[in-house]
């Protein structure tokens, strides 16, 4: 039961004509993440905006309510689930509005709970984007939601992380504050405000509007795909095509989760995508031929035993484009890479945007992904040591149906991505049911809670976490599983603490995230 003052106050919010939910069945989906429960939660609140959201995290707090924000829910590191019972957590979903495009200054305005799909499709027609321009995630992700947890993926090759795109925040405080972080223009002007409030998963604020840079859509593109034998070539392909500044995307499998994609995704859907953005372009007869190739290079043209890596580039005109991927070819065939059918990056392309359904794996396993951002000089020594800890854990693994596939992508100034993803028979929860598909879902086995399965996870997950650690790996959405505050010096930490303690005197806002 919710104690007097919290009851008191979603009474008073309620009152106030904000959208909340009470019902159970949205109580328990909200207090999931993609992949744990939290405690039971008060209530959830949806401002209109962002004055009702002022509102509301003042109502909460002045009672002693903590508060838990949320964009898309997609989150599987804790950030966006209650550490303890009684909280309000604040769904942004409803504060979806793209409020201003500037195509002069080239800024775009948004409100937090506004998605990339929705993002992208609104500039779209106006030949325009931001220089990072989504997580795969993004159908669902908010932006406001990528500015708590950074992310990466579209566009990350070339422009960073998403934090990186960002000029300004509009952020409510723990008292109802609302704070401009910025110039609208330009970042930063003096001190880097903005930057306090970036990735720091909700902990000193709740996201309510952001203000991105943007860039002009790129008028040609750029496609290749390669194969490796040996794990240290492709890393140090990644490595020599970051450093050359020529793809906008540059991701990469390893043998086991080329293996789960091309059980998992579907020839005929992959063929009229592609089809529908190669006439978007403008070329039916090319649209119809590019189709006819992803049919007939089927599922079977990577290898089972190799690494695979995936590059676009970008260009103004296509001789530009093809320029920058020529670069990139010599580099992967000077590696010992070798070419191969390039479907899979032109099928991502062609839907930037698709359905979740990857979030369970292709029998109805649960899917957590552990990863780090490691410099190009760590990355060969912290792959092979993942590798070992996996030959380590490989007989209780298979004792428990535990199976596991790799991804790798590079991210322009930071390093390369190493994404280990853990699947194992377990019971769906209520984000999967809401998330994935229904016709997909509708196909998947029905598999069993399996405690036993999700200890041997959960422990393998920790140690993963532990050994990123080691190699000094930087994370998105820290959430409460990474350990942020492990790394810092400790002035560095003794300002985080003051800086919480300034803007946060009662923890309150999204207690535990950060490891504060």
């Amino acid at each position: 039961m919710a104690s007097a003052p919290q009851l008191s106050a979603v009474d008073a919010l309620a009152t106030s004509g904000v959208a909340l939910l009470t019902d159970a069945a949205s109580l328990e989906l909200f207090a999931h993440d993609v992949y744990e429960r939290g405690a039971d939660l008060v209530a959830v609140a949806q401002p209109a905006d962002t004055a009702e959201l002022s509102r509301i995290v003042c109502a909460a707090t002045s009672q002693g309510m903590a508060i838990i924000p949320r964009g898309g829910g997609m989150s599987y590191t804790g950030g966006l689930i209650a550490p303890e019972r009684g909280a309000l957590l604040i769904d942004t979903g409803k504060m979806d509005r793209v409020l201003d495009i500037n195509e002069t200054d080239m800024t775009v305005t948004v409100e937090a709970g506004c998605s990339w799909a929705k993002l992208y499709e609104t500039l779209k027609p106006k030949g325009l984007r931001t220089p990072f321009w989504g997580t795969l995630s993004g159908l669902v992700a908010t932006v406001g939601g990528a500015m708590s947890q950074n992310g990466a993926f579209w566009g990350s090759g070339r422009h960073g992380s998403a934090v990186q795109s960002c000029i300004s925040l509009e952020v409510v405080l723990a008292d109802g504050i609302v704070v401009n972080t910025g110039a609208a223009h330009m970042r930063p002007v003096g001190p880097d405000l903005t930057g306090l409030f970036l990735g720091d998963c909700g902990a000193f604020g709740v996201k309510a509007t952001v203000t991105l840079r943007l860039v002009r859509e790129a008028a040609a593109h750029g496609f290749a795909s390669f194969t490796f034998k040996l794990r240290d070539d492709v890393l140090a392909a990644i490595t020599e095509i970051s450093h050359a500044d020529i793809a906008t995307e540059c991701f990469g499998f390893d043998p086991s989760l080329n293996a789960i994609r091309m059980q998992r995704d579907s020839i005929g859907s992959d063929a009229k995508a592609l089809v529908g953005m190669m006439k978007a372009q403008g070329s039916i007869f090319k649209a119809l031929k590019e189709g006819a190739k992803v049919v007939a290079a089927g599922r079977n043209f990577i290898d089972d035993a190799q690494f695979s890596l995936h590059i676009l580039t970008e260009g103004r005109n296509q001789p530009a484009a093809e320029a920058d991927l020529a670069t990139a070819k010599n580099i992967c065939g000077s590696l010992g890479g070798v070419e191969i059918e390039n479907t899979i990056p032109k099928i991502i392309r062609a839907n930037p945007f698709g359905p979740l359904n990857s979030m369970l794996g292709p029998g109805g396993q649960r899917w957590v992904p552990i990863h780090g951002v490691v410099a190009h000089s760590k990355a060969a020594t912290c792959y092979a040591a993942i590798e070992a800890l996996f030959e380590a854990e490989c007989e209780a693994m298979k004792a428990h149906g535990i199976f596991s596939g790799t991804l790798l992508a590079a991210v322009g100034g930071a390093g390369i991505i190493i994404e280990p993803c853990l699947y194992w028979p377990d019971a769906t929860n209520p984000v999967h049911e809401a998330t994935v598909e229904s016709s997909h879902f509708a196909k998947l086995p029905t598999l069993p809670a399996n405690p036993e399965a999700l200890a041997v996870t959960k422990r393998i997950k920790q140690r993963l976490v532990d050994l990123f650690h080691e190699y000094d790996a930087g994370h998105f959405q820290i959430g409460r599983a990474y350990r942020y505050r492990d790394g810092l010096d400790p002035a560095a930490d003794a300002l985080l603490q003051a800086i919480k303690a300034q803007l946060d005197p009662q923890t309150r806002m999204n207690p535990g995230v950060l490891g504060l």
